[in-house]
């Protein structure tokens, strides 16, 4: 039974810019767990730095803000302690390909289940409108003093490179279809990657809502025949080529939706229970560390043993 939406809210003043991207992405994810029936208490989001890293203080889960680039090792870790968790990432473009690009790129390589939603404004808004990671050569903002000279980094070509078992893209200011793409990353085994495309009304003077909106499709309501989801590793090389070129395509036509997941790859806490069987049963998290008040290991014997002696 789903929850009211409500009960996600926090008392926490929002503290965005009027006509932000973040307000749409933050409703969707109101929905999106309401709908899933989330428990806040095993729900966590984790964020790093930037406008969008606000957001675990407005959503009532467990919330972690991390230091600039580390949401994602930090999430994994906490995923891994206890695969029991639902643990999201929320986090911006400068964050997450700019600084967190390695850790971006780690993340699809163990196909570790978890889903980063990422908020893609293409500048660097809390530190004054910098060109993002995202923000394509040769476009001058308003807060620039010239161009561009960088090439962007295309998000869903490096989530598919990495390994990422779902890739999609969405947009911000359509939030009930935003909300059914973060739905589906979430249900998705394996690691799940939503490229949210953001306006930044206040340093973005390009890449606007109408920019947008003038070039942005849904591919299920014009390609009725493309069939993302991998059932078996033979479908893999066809898939994957067909998603590689709607993740190409950007210009005078964007394409939304679910571009890609493979449901054939194991995710990562299976492949840790192949090399430590009961891992599942008796994650990290659920152990006892002491007995009766004694801790069951002594750091100061593994120190001495393992450190010292070698």
């Amino acid at each position: 039974m789903a929850r009211n939406w409500l009960e996600y809210r926090t008392s926490a003043w929002v503290q965005w810019c009027p006509g932000c991207g973040n307000y749409g992405i933050l409703t969707a994810a109101f929905k999106a767990f309401a709908e899933l029936d989330l428990d806040p208490v095993k729900t966590v989001v984790v964020s790093g730095i930037g406008c969008s890293s606000r957001i675990p203080y407005y959503i009532n889960v467990t919330g972690v803000h991390t230091i600039h680039g580390r949401p994602i090792p930090v999430a994994t870790g906490i995923k891994l302690a206890n695969p029991d968790l639902t643990v999201i990432v929320m986090s911006g473009d400068g964050d997450l390909l700019g600084i967190g690009a390695a850790h971006f790129v780690a993340l699809g390589r163990r196909n570790v289940d978890l889903t980063v939603i990422m908020h893609d404004n293409a500048v660097y808004g809390l530190t004054k409108g910098q060109a993002g990671p995202t923000l394509p050569a040769w476009v001058q903002t308003k807060a620039l003093r010239a161009p561009n000279i960088q090439d962007a980094l295309n998000p869903l070509l490096l989530a598919i490179a990495s390994g990422y078992t779902f890739v999609a893209r969405a947009y911000a200011y359509h939030t009930d279809k935003l909300k059914e793409i973060i739905k589906a990353a979430i249900k998705h085994r394996g690691a799940a990657f939503v490229d949210v495309l953001q306006p930044c009304p206040t340093y973005n003077n390009v890449m606007t809502q109408q920019w947008y909106e003038q070039r942005i499709y849904y591919i299920e309501e014009e390609e009725s025949d493309y069939d993302a989801v991998v059932t078996s590793p033979d479908e893999r090389k066809e898939k994957m080529l067909r998603a590689i070129g709607k993740a190409l395509e950007w210009g005078d036509r964007i394409p939304l939706g679910i571009i890609y997941q493979d449901k054939a790859k194991e995710p990562f806490d299976e492949r840790i229970e192949r090399i430590t069987p009961g891992y599942r049963e008796n994650p990290p998290a659920t152990r006892p560390v002491d007995y009766e008040g004694k801790p069951l290991i002594d750091p100061f014997k593994v120190f001495t043993d393992r450190v010292i002696k070698t």
